[in-house]
């Protein structure tokens, strides 16, 4: 079993305190050590600890205390506490235990009986971690795109409108791009459709490896068909990003499928600014707007970037 783990012991008494701090750390624990509940949830805000060992009787916040504390946030992941006190009555048990406390300890108790206390709860902290991993693999399942990793159709539904409303609510631009490769019915027919996919992974991961990570995201809209969500960035930024990616897409060859194949794409783009009129704009008029956009590039010969206002 991994010990490599971080605890923070909470303790006011320094002579227990030090003494739980070396028997610890020659368990193999990262340990750290603070005085009372206070000085623990100012440890918390600086890094996070999986195990909490809290005295209950402390000055300015005891462990009781602290317990709530910490049960009221949201951490990245479980926080597994274990209470050491004199306190024996049932009902001093069931209020650590209803306070958030996992584990309860009474004093003086053997320090073997507490390195077995801790390992039990670093189980369930591994335990809660796959649990929380693996439905962070679902979640990401149903909001991507498989090929292409970029997000899906449903994800865009979903975000868009949030995108929309932040950007009325500080009066800040929104951008959007739809972009489509060209002729791409002719990859499949003469180079397969493994080929095809094969292109379309390229040039997804051409695109986002271009934008603004955390920022800006990328949807996969249709079958070659694909957006691209440009928070904070105004008409002149989304055209000269547009510019960009045609030209990159152009110049770049794709070996798939043991074939080299050259693509180009074309972009219709417009920007959203919420003033007053632009309150009146929606996610529909804003992809019709793009979309028409890239009808003309398309109409014009393709391998161009249209851009213009958001129409009604």
């Amino acid at each position: 079993m991994e010990k490599k783990f971080p605890i923070l012991i909470v303790e006011d008494d320094i002579v227990s305190r030090k003494l739980l701090e070396k028997k610890l750390t020659k368990e193999g624990y990262a340990v750290v050590t603070v005085e009372n509940g206070i000085e623990a949830l100012a440890k918390f805000n600086e890094t996070f600890f999986p195990i909490v060992v809290s005295d209950w009787m402390m000055p300015e916040l005891d462990g009781l205390g602290l317990c709530r504390e910490i049960r009221k946030k949201e951490w990245e992941g479980y926080v597994f506490i274990i209470l050491l006190t004199c306190k024996d009555s049932k009902d001093d048990i069931v209020s650590g235990l209803e306070a958030g406390a996992d584990d309860y300890l009474t004093k003086p108790f053997h320090h073997a009986e507490l390195i077995a206390r801790i390992n039990s709860g670093v189980r369930i902290v591994h335990l809660e971690q796959s649990l929380r991993s693996a439905n962070e693999e679902i979640r990401l399942l149903s909001i991507k795109d498989q090929l292409t990793g970029c997000f899906n159709r449903s994800y865009f539904n979903e975000r868009f409108p949030q995108e929309l409303t932040r950007a009325r609510r500080y009066r800040h631009p929104l951008s959007l791009i739809i972009c489509d490769i060209d002729h791409f019915k002719n990859i499949n027919d003469n180079y397969g459709h493994q080929a095809g996919d094969g292109v379309l992974k390229e040039f997804a991961a051409s695109i986002m490896s271009s934008i603004r990570d955390r920022i800006d995201w990328m949807v996969r809209y249709g079958g070659e068909e694909f957006l691209i969500i440009l928070p904070e960035t105004d008409a002149g930024g989304t055209q000269i990003l547009a510019e960009r990616l045609r030209k990159r897409i152009a110049e770049k060859t794709i070996n798939t499928g043991g074939h080299t194949i050259s693509v180009t794409a074309s972009f219709g783009s417009t920007s959203l600014y919420p003033d007053s009129e632009g309150e009146l704009y929606t996610q529909e008029s804003i992809i019709r707007t793009a979309d028409a956009l890239l009808y003309k590039a398309k109409e014009s010969g393709r391998n161009r970037v249209f851009f213009g206002p958001v129409t009604l």
